[in-house]
């Protein structure tokens, strides 16, 4: 106990630092760009829906390390697109906390798409078509009708989507490295300390890690709870 109470008071708390700055900016650009895709999804025809379904769900079933390697291929200051960011916005993926941001977007981003296309699917069509009888338009429709109908779908998609985003660690790895106080997250810290045969304080970062993962939980039982408080338990 003297030793774990030694660890927490020398503790380097960057890595959490880290994971939760990553995990909060990934989680805000995945909200929307998965909300506007689960739209866009609704509205392509069957064949549409199939191909873009298909390319914004990959990176959840790819190994995040092939993710990791394409964004390294496409981002490195010797590929056309790295080097045009480079030169022209001064923007560096690779070995930076934007990629650390970058990975985690793409990992995490099909759980908030296909929790918000879910949650789109499930809004009763009646409510739409009487707010087009009403005379509100599209958009009106959307964020005053579709959106609050399909708010807990949405709301447990972005919790995963934080948890997914905060704990990400082959794709990370891969393009922003492994850099104290700027990309080293909670996941990179683990592996680090592990190899250095430390196990007292790869014990202690899981606990933290398992303490948050908790909390995550619980917050997407809660939402859930909430959705289902009305209806008739058996």
């Amino acid at each position: 106990m003297e030793q774990v109470l030694e660890i927490l008071k020398n503790l380097d708390w960057s890595p959490l630092y880290v994971s939760l700055k990553t995990g909060l900016a990934a989680t805000v650009i995945s909200f929307f760009l998965g909300i506007f895709a689960a739209r866009s999804a609704l509205k392509a025809s069957p064949v549409q829906k199939a191909v873009l379904d298909g390319i914004l769900t990959l990176p959840m079933v790819l190994p995040p390390t092939v993710a990791g390697f394409v964004l390294l291929l496409l981002f490195s200051r010797r590929r056309p697109l790295g080097m045009f960011l480079q030169e022209a916005f001064g923007i560096k993926a690779v070995q930076s906390w934007l990629g650390c941001v970058l990975a985690a977007c793409v990992i995490a981003f099909p759980l908030m798409y296909r929790n918000a296309r879910a949650a789109f699917e499930q809004v009763d069509a009646d409510l739409v078509y009487a707010g087009r009888t009403l005379g509100m338009s599209e958009t009106a429709i959307f964020f005053r009708v579709v959106i609050p109908s399909a708010g807990p779908g949405i709301a447990s998609g972005t919790v995963l989507t934080f948890a997914r985003a905060m704990g990400e660690y082959g794709a990370t790895s891969m393009l922003a490295g492994n850099i104290p106080g700027r990309t080293a997250t909670i996941s990179q810290k683990i592996a680090m300390v592990m190899q250095d045969g430390d196990f007292t304080a790869a014990g202690v970062w899981s606990c933290i890690a398992g303490g948050i993962a908790f909390v995550i939980i619980f917050l997407l039982n809660l939402l859930a709870g909430r959705k289902r408080k009305q209806a008739k338990r058996w």
